[in-house]
């Protein structure tokens, strides 16, 4: 016997039981006796049966799919918050169907299409920096396949959140600044429809405030993550009349670019300027000096949005509830803040 044309028929012939009791034993149905189902798996695994997921499917209505739609793959943050929701999904038997958008709108939509194309039974999203309509979203709640947003989220539609604590954790990076005696500190900041971007720059004004520090508007700059505008930014920044001497950066790649430039401008860090990024990247702490961030719990933050979502799959769109999960980030004290010593 080939074991690619291997069926249920055929083992449900060589044990001598109904093949609707090997479809319920292969589909994790509780109605079979453990005895029973172990045979049956013991004699799938012998002879290499491949099951028929859309056969399964049709017969379920699960694909037991789990889509997950990035908005880039260029940083270390998202591929390891794909490897806590790979982690928790495999667990409770479900594959993960990932794509990501390289921070385009357009290419967004048209992910969330393919999703839908490959029946996902529930979607984990985090948005481009480019999404201002979310109507391609709404139309999973209509046709009540759950959804999750975490990191970046969507707050016009009332689902499930992941996040961290962006502005607990902005306010720490700022008093961290203040602490070592820095007074001209600047913010460059995401682009202003994200919601982590708006949290990170409340905790930067918020920190500024407590401890009796001008709010100047002039070094807070909002631009689109395009790395490129960094430099010209952090020229501006160091040739103001009176300078900065500190910086909080949206991102590590952000603070590891303005870095840079600092050096070839001649300046010390963190002695003329020190600088803090977020998120803890790969590289960050191999940076020269390294880099001072906030870590975030990645692989917790994908961890929590599959159990969230696997909470939603078979419930009732009624028993949805919009919970928020929101996680704390760790400030990582590095040499471009704190000097190395001799």
């Amino acid at each position: 016997m080939k074991s690619d044309q291997v069926t249920i028929v055929d083992i449900a012939k060589e044990l001598k039981i109904s093949k609707s009791t090997v479809s319920r034993a292969l589909t994790n149905h509780p109605n079979v006796k453990a005895e029973t189902r172990q045979k049956i798996i013991e004699l799938a695994e012998k002879l290499d049966y491949q099951r028929n997921m859309q056969s399964i499917s049709l017969i379920t209505n699960k694909t037991k799919t789990i889509g997950i739609v990035l908005p880039e793959f260029i940083t270390s943050f998202f591929p390891q918050v794909v490897v806590g929701a790979q982690e928790e999904a495999s667990k409770e038997g479900y594959s993960v169907l990932i794509s990501q958008c390289n921070e385009d709108y357009a290419t967004e939509v048209a992910n969330s299409k393919v999703m839908l194309a490959n029946r996902v039974d529930g979607v984990l999203v985090s948005l481009t920096k480019e999404t201002l309509n979310f109507d391609h979203w709404k139309i999973f709640v209509r046709r009540n396949i759950p959804i999750v947003f975490f990191n970046r989220v969507c707050n016009e539609i009332m689902v499930p959140k992941v996040v961290v604590n962006d502005y607990d954790a902005a306010f720490k990076a700022v008093e961290h600044l203040i602490s070592i005696g820095k007074r001209r500190i600047a913010h460059l900041s995401g682009p202003k429809q994200l919601v982590i971007s708006q949290k990170r720059l409340n905790g930067y004004r918020d920190a500024l405030i407590k401890h009796g520090l001008e709010v100047d508007e002039d070094l807070i700059i909002d631009f689109d993550l395009s790395l490129p505008k960094v430099k010209i930014y952090v020229k501006f920044l160091m040739e103001l009349e009176n300078p900065i001497d500190g910086i909080f950066a949206v991102n590590d790649p952000t603070a590891l670019e303005a870095m840079q430039i600092i050096k070839k401008m001649k300046k010390r860090i963190p002695d003329d300027v020190a600088v803090v990024g977020f998120s803890d990247n790969y590289g960050s702490s191999f940076a020269e000096p390294s880099l001072t961030t906030l870590a975030q719990p990645v692989k917790e933050i994908g961890r929590t949005a599959v159990q969230l979502l696997l909470n939603l799959i078979d419930k009732d769109q009624s028993e949805w509830k919009p919970i928020i999960k929101t996680l704390d980030a760790e400030l990582i004290i590095r040499h471009s803040t704190v000097a190395a010593k001799d």
